[in-house]
């Protein structure tokens, strides 16, 4: 991949056939599985991609990798070791942290767009009981952050802003809101891996050779490290994100 894209909960046209989850992974039902990968970058371990399943119940254990998802159709119930619950719905965002101690249980068919890290460091938490599956409050309060190199603006500096829901041990891979008011940014190389979902306003995103795209409230797109990417908004933007800076 070289460029932007908007990411489609149909692939890019029909979903792949993954097969059948394994059977010694699950409780019930057959998983059946279904998905596309815009990114798959084995040396970073890391994956940006859409799954659909039919319904199934996992086992209980650790959480393989660092998770972020935006929940397309469907519901699931992620069941910790010490019985809490965490209930996803349609249009949810949430993280899993790796080593959450946790069982998946959709009860109906189910649909996500997802950025996965496998994250190889062996970093683990000191505090393992406070891992788990979380949701991205889209309506969380946000600080002030800083915003785009004032020498890349083709307008007056933006305001934006911030709420920050998850980090990595690593540090590598963030999740959260943010917001800005409007301004335009020169296309340049993008510093970053960076899933975006649009939760209000809209901004076009070009690549400096005469491709525009915009992207409005309800749209996914996928960013990666080093396509060339320039912003347009003309009114307040918020946006969820998901991004990965390799070595951060």
């Amino acid at each position: 991949m070289t460029g932007f894209v908007r990411l489609s909960p149909s692939g890019t046209g029909q979903l792949e056939d993954w097969g059948a989850m394994p059977s010694d992974e699950l409780i019930a039902g057959t998983g059946q599985q279904y998905g596309h990968l815009w990114l798959d970058d084995a040396a970073d371990g890391l994956m940006v991609g859409v799954w659909a399943c039919s319904p199934m119940t996992g086992r209980m254990g650790p959480w393989s990798t660092n998770e972020v998802m935006i929940l397309l159709d469907g519901a699931v119930s992620i069941d910790h070791a010490d019985g809490s619950r965490l209930d996803v719905a349609a249009g949810d965002a949430f993280f899993i942290p790796k080593g959450t101690v946790c069982s998946w249980r959709q009860e109906g068919d189910l649909k996500k767009f997802f950025v996965i890290h496998s994250d190889a460091s062996g970093l683990v938490t000191e505090n393992p009981g406070t891992l788990k599956a979380r949701k991205i409050d889209a309506a969380a309060g946000l600080v002030p952050v800083d915003g785009p190199d004032a020498a890349l603006l083709l307008s007056d500096a933006p305001t934006c802003r911030e709420a920050l829901a998850f980090t990595d041990l690593t540090g590598q891979l963030t999740a959260g809101i943010w917001s800005a008011t409007p301004y335009r940014r020169k296309a340049v190389a993008f510093p970053r891996h960076e899933m975006m979902h649009v939760l209000e306003g809209s901004v076009t995103l070009s690549d400096g050779s005469g491709r525009e795209e915009t992207f409005v409230k309800g749209d996914t797109c996928f960013v990666p490290k080093g396509a060339t990417a320039g912003w347009s908004s003309d009114a307040d933007v918020r946006k969820l994100f998901c991004s990965f800076t390799p070595g951060g």
